[in-house]
């Protein structure tokens, strides 16, 4: 009797391993294709006549195709603003069936953490958000990229720029002046722009830049306004952080070089586009939605660079550029990824006059962005290691706020 109670034991025990087996392999096939009973919902600011969406829309298409999703499996939702409009918008996903909902401005953050509160069995990713780390909601996480490499290296395709406009006469070393249209006075955008500085600094020591901020992130009339202001300071380079083709139009018609953000400019800018920098969201698409298919858990904070293909370069504009800067970004890259250059050395700037040794940075975002984290270390300010958004939030030497929009 007992040898039957045993075996039956057994059978039950096998019954239950392969309905579990069963449970958390049903997203997955076994050829490992997608099963069609497997979403993923897509939450966009704008559409694709922002630069900033049309690069998160390219990645989402890119590899939701390569992972062998159909129409039916991935659902876009566009022009969602910053408000309970995107609370609305998550929770009709999940009420779609999407296994994963992913949003892709600042602003979202809280409706999609409130998403996630109700909404436990569906998996809700943030672009560019700052409390996954803090909320510990295990269904909600943040990720962004190291994209201060990035426009680090447009910023030496700038300084070369300037100095083939020294050497040629153009302007003098002290008329070598940047200037930087930004959207709001955030740490991501300061970091964008500082890094873009050093940048340009390491190959054109004289260089100054301004920075004119639009307090939107979108806004094609004051983007070209901004950037119109910056060249009658007699700025002779543009660069942005905003997402429309307001600045590099502006200077296209005043014939002023620009380093656009987020994609190529060249068709319609051939004539001053120099180089872009953006983030490629298909590496991280790709990574969360293999591991949801494999039931593996989402990093809170995912933070990746030129390595994992998560950061990139357009091609250099020939028609614009100085002699020698594709070879020049080739050889910066690489020491980025090896290490030999850390984009926020503390030698290479200067804050008040003082190079610093020791900088507490707010990591742990609260409503008075109270510093709590010391990130100064081995000679250098650690971006996106105890998060992935960046806190860079330094105010250095060589750099002038116009105004200041948060």
């Amino acid at each position: 009797m007992k040898k039957i109670l045993s075996l039956l034991m057994v059978a039950v025990m096998l019954v239950a391993s392969v309905a579990m087996l069963s449970a958390c392999g049903e997203k997955a096939n076994d050829k490992g294709a997608v099963n069609a009973d497997f979403k993923i919902g897509f939450i966009f600011l704008h559409d694709e006549n922002s630069t900033y969406d049309k690069n998160f829309l390219d990645a989402a298409k890119e590899a939701t195709k390569e992972l062998g999703l159909t129409d039916e499996q991935v659902i876009y939702k566009v022009n969602v603003p910053e408000g309970n409009e995107c609370y609305e918008a998550a929770a009709d996903l999940a009420d779609q069936g999407c296994d994963i909902v992913f949003a892709n401005s600042f602003g979202h953050e809280p409706y999609i953490l409130k998403a996630a509160k109700e909404f436990p069995e569906v998996e809700f990713c943030h672009a560019t958000g700052t409390t996954a780390h803090t909320e510990n909601v295990a269904n909600f996480h943040n990720a962004f990229a190291s994209i201060y490499e990035g426009r680090y290296l447009a910023g030496i395709a700038a300084g070369m720029k300037l100095n083939e406009m020294i050497e040629s006469g153009k302007i003098t070393a002290e008329q070598a002046k940047m200037g930087y249209v930004g959207a709001f006075t955030y740490a991501e955008v300061i970091s964008g722009y500082t890094s873009f500085y050093l940048g340009a600094k390491s190959v054109c020591p004289s260089v100054t830049m301004e920075v004119q901020f639009t307090g939107s992130w979108y806004d094609e009339a004051l983007e070209k306004e901004a950037a119109t202001k910056l060249l009658s300071n007699n700025c002779v380079l543009i660069s942005q952080h905003a997402d429309s083709m307001g600045a590099p139009t502006a200077c296209e018609n005043a014939g002023v070089p620009n380093v656009s953000y987020n994609g190529s400019t060249k068709s319609a800018c051939p004539n001053t586009f120099i180089v872009s920098s953006r983030i490629d969201w298909a590496p991280y698409f790709k990574y969360i939605i293999n591991a949801n298919l494999k039931g593996e858990a989402i990093v809170a904070d995912w933070c990746e660079g030129f390595e994992a293909g998560s950061v990139k370069l357009t091609e250099v504009n020939e028609q614009a550029a100085a002699a020698g800067t594709q070879a020049a970004l080739d050889e910066a890259k690489a020491k980025l990824i090896s290490g030999e250059i850390k984009v926020f050395d503390t030698a290479n700037f200067t804050v008040e006059g003082k190079t610093l040794d020791s900088y507490k940075a707010d990591v742990d975002t609260d409503e008075a962005y109270t510093p709590d984290t010391e990130v100064i270390a081995d000679g250098y300010f650690h971006e996106s290691e105890f998060r992935s958004a960046p806190y860079f939030d330094l105010q250095i030497d060589g750099i002038t706020l116009l105004n200041n929009m948060f």
